[in-house]
């Protein structure tokens, strides 16, 4: 849903940039090679010692390297079965170094196991999220359907961990997010399975 509503304003918004290196010969691969590593760096390298906030401004300053690298693609021409497959796969390792940061932080110094249990099942119940989808277009179906898609996701977890890295906030309130983001991806699975199993079942 999210995706629907932001595609049109961001691509607005970084157009000029990805003019810019594809005129300076930068490759759409490299654009998101670099910004996998940028989250990755800002999530394991800050939220395992509870710095919230620098976490999080470094993955936002990262993040938007997965529309930058689709438009550069798509200005030079150069969209591919292999850069949509390098994107697919990179997104699934920033998100999982995001959540998986969390984790560290709370199994370890952070001391509250049933916040590092609600981070590990949004790291886990998001990939099966990925999972359903792929696996369903792999068998020729179609599963984009659910309420909880990888945009909704990081925007959530970001903003709630980004607040209580600034404002001091308690960890409950980061807390509602992940159980909410767990939730949801749960739904959001089960919704894939049901269907996936409608179109299986017509097409016999």
């Amino acid at each position: 849903m999210l995706n629907r509503y932001t595609r049109a304003f961001f691509t607005k918004l970084f157009t000029p940039l990805a003019r810019l290196l594809v005129k300076l010969g930068v490759s759409p691969d490299i654009v998101t090679v670099i910004g996998t590593i940028g989250v990755c760096t800002g999530a394991l390298a800050f939220y395992p010692r509870g710095e919230f906030l620098v976490g999080t401004l470094v993955i936002v300053a990262f993040v938007f390297s997965d529309t930058l690298d689709g438009i550069m693609a798509r200005l030079s021409g150069r969209s591919s079965m292999w850069g949509a497959y390098l994107d697919s796969t990179l997104d699934r390792v920033a998100d999982a170094a995001i959540f998986g940061g969390l984790v560290l932080w709370y199994a370890g110094d952070g001391r509250t196991p049933y916040m590092a249990a609600l981070a590990l099942a949004c790291l886990i119940l998001g990939s099966v999220v990925s999972y359903a989808r792929a696996r369903a277009e792999g068998l020729g179906m179609t599963a984009n359907v659910g309420i909880a898609e990888r945009a909704e996701r990081l925007v959530l977890v970001l903003a709630a961990t980004g607040f209580v890295g600034l404002l001091g906030l308690p960890d409950l309130i980061l807390g509602v997010v992940l159980a909410v983001l767990a939730a949801a991806s749960l739904v959001t699975v089960v919704q894939r399975m049901l269907a996936v199993r409608k179109q299986a079942v017509e097409s016999h």
